[in-house]
């Protein structure tokens, strides 16, 4: 255990490459940041590199339609967003966050050279088997990635410390700007490869910046502070479960300190403070009673009684569930960058001038400019401003931030319904039905990309933020695997909402909304039922998030 009153020695538990205490001076805070930004840049140029312009691959390389190619993009992005489930479970069980970010960052080398090959070697160049091979192995890689980067970037901040956790939470805009900056050079220069020089370069390039991303990562090894894994968090909720079902005719008593408790100020978990009790979700409580036939005095069977900290980690997973449920339709709005903007955007002009065409997939670099634009706004001036009114230090809450970003993600899809209306109506005006390219600007859509680079930075980032925050300290990699599942639902969500809607729509000869000539299908329709549903989600979020509690967490890390 640490001793407390130690200023040489960061005070959380974190350890450092060597396993010893980590000394404040020598370890974390932003020299060793640098490196981890470093390396999620890198990281996710390779992984928008790759994953931007997909649909144009699948339809151009694999020959698949505009529907099928949605949909199979769709499914990878959901399993690039469930994969960190694995990856959280192996960083807080087992092996710490450094060597699950580690070892997966070899897999995703591994995935990325596969598919370069695939895209370049003749023999392999229409094999959809090699290219879903590499593409499953990216998605493995990045599902160690993921749920660990941001928490271990955060690790490097001594929450104890008051000013280290100020700069705590201006980590998390940089750390999604560092994200940003990245995802800008592939939307811009590597789709640009992809389309005018070829797919094994446009691979080529994203699998070189992977391999420097791991280079940067474990540059920054001996500055970084670790936290310790805290063993399964899967087998401490059932634990909990177990022993409330145990004592389901137990009656909660109405003093709380006889609930059970370690005597001293630390957690018996590893790496995690104690959490103070609530009184939500009561019923769980009574796997804390302690009855006769539990030895309190010795150590406990933590099948029969658990401590209080135990039995809040899993009320605090319980309270943020409706949170994260909410999050799953902003994610299904998000997913359309990559899908149904980049189909609208191939209908329109595409030209800067006379000579020179941007990618449609490029337009994303629009949704990149406006989240570089808005997170040192947001970091610099909005919060300060902010924080006059609200008396908090971060300006808004967390979930007033998130609700803000629901907000301006409805006007996203309105302004890309209009949008659509407009193009149809040119068509219809002008008889243009056969027409692969209509005269209107492609840069008509920056609005709809504009908007959402800046949801992003109030729901994305708080989302990252809030999960970090509010996750048990030995569930921190979890719960930010959690957050990113709500990606992976929302993609998934698309996908069922364009099967639905082509099914429903194509019935009696009809073409349905999204054929693959889009002049003659009706992707407005398809903008207004997801408008409708961000509608609908924010007022649901609305409702949960007045009635959610922030945790509190006392004592220190043994």
């Amino acid at each position: 255990m640490i001793e407390a009153g130690d200023d040489s020695i960061v005070q959380d538990g974190t350890v450092n490459i060597h396993g010893q205490p980590a000394d404040k001076k020598k370890t974390g805070n932003w020299k060793a940041c640098y490196f981890i930004l470093g390396n999620e840049c890198c990281e996710r140029l390779a992984y928008y590199g790759m994953s931007t312009n997909l649909v144009n691959y699948f339809i151009e390389r694999m020959h698949q339609g505009n529907a099928t190619a949605a949909k199979n993009v769709n499914n990878w992005s959901g399993t690039c967003y469930i994969m960190p489930l694995l990856g959280a479970f192996l960083a807080d069980a087992y092996l710490g966050r450094y060597w699950v970010i580690a070892i997966f960052s070899m897999i995703y080398v591994i995935g990325m050279t596969l598919l370069t090959v695939s895209a370049s070697v003749n023999a392999l160049k229409n094999s959809v088997a090699v290219a879903f091979v590499a593409l499953y192995l990216i998605a493995l890689g990045t599902g160690g990635i993921k749920p660990c980067v941001s928490s271990f970037g955060a690790d490097q901040f001594d929450e104890t410390d008051e000013k280290e956790r100020e700069k705590k939470s201006s980590f998390f805009n940089w750390f999604y700007f560092s994200i940003n900056v990245g995802a800008l050079i592939a939307s811009s220069v590597l789709v640009w490869i992809q389309t005018n020089v070829g797919w094994g370069w446009g691979f080529g390039v994203p699998a070189v910046a992977m391999a420097i991303a791991v280079v940067s990562f474990f540059s920054g090894s001996v500055l970084y502070r670790l936290q310790k894994p805290g063993g399964s968090p899967l087998t401490r909720i059932a634990q909990v479960l177990v022993a409330t079902f145990r004592k389901i005719n137990v009656k909660v008593p109405a003093d709380k300190t006889i609930l059970y408790e370690t005597p001293d100020d630390g957690s018996n978990i590893v790496g995690s403070r104690k959490l103070e009790h609530t009184d939500k979700l009561r019923c769980f409580d009574k796997a804390a009673v302690p009855t006769g036939s539990d030895d309190i005095k010795g150590t406990p069977n933590s099948w029969r009684l658990c401590t209080v900290t135990q039995v809040e980690e899993l009320k605090a997973i319980i309270k943020i569930l409706p949170i994260w449920a909410t999050g799953i339709v902003f994610s299904a709005v998000y997913s359309q960058m990559s899908t149904m903007f980049v189909l609208q955007g191939n209908t329109m002009d595409q030209h800067i001038g006379p000579h020179f065409k941007i990618p449609s997939a490029s337009l994303s670099l629009f949704d990149t400019l406006s989240v570089l634009f808005w997170v040192p706004i947001y970091d610099k001036l909005i919060v300060p401003f902010a924080r006059k009114f609200t008396g908090n230090e971060r300006g808004f809450t967390q979930l007033q931030r998130m609700g803000i970003g629901l907000v301006i993600s409805v006007f996203s899809m309105v302004i890309a319904g209009i949008l659509e209306v407009v193009r149809l109506n040119m068509v219809r005006k002008h008889n243009y039905y056969d027409m692969e390219t209509l005269p209107i600007s492609i840069f008509w859509q920056v609005p709809q990309y504009f908007l959402i680079g800046c949801a992003e930075v109030f729901t994305f980032i708080g989302q990252i933020e809030f999960f970090y925050d509010q996750a048990p300290d030995a569930m921190r990699s979890l719960c930010s695997a959690l957050s990113l599942t709500t990606n992976a639902l929302g993609n998934y969500l698309s996908s069922l909402l364009v099967t639905i809607v082509m099914d429903m729509t194509t019935r009696h000869g009809k073409l349905g909304w999204i054929p693959d000539n889009l002049n003659r299908g009706h992707l407005d329709y398809f903008y207004w039922v997801l408008a409708i549903l961000s509608v609908l989600n924010f007022f649901a979020y609305l409702w949960i998030s007045m009635k959610y509690t922030y945790k509190k967490a006392t004592g220190h890390v043994k």
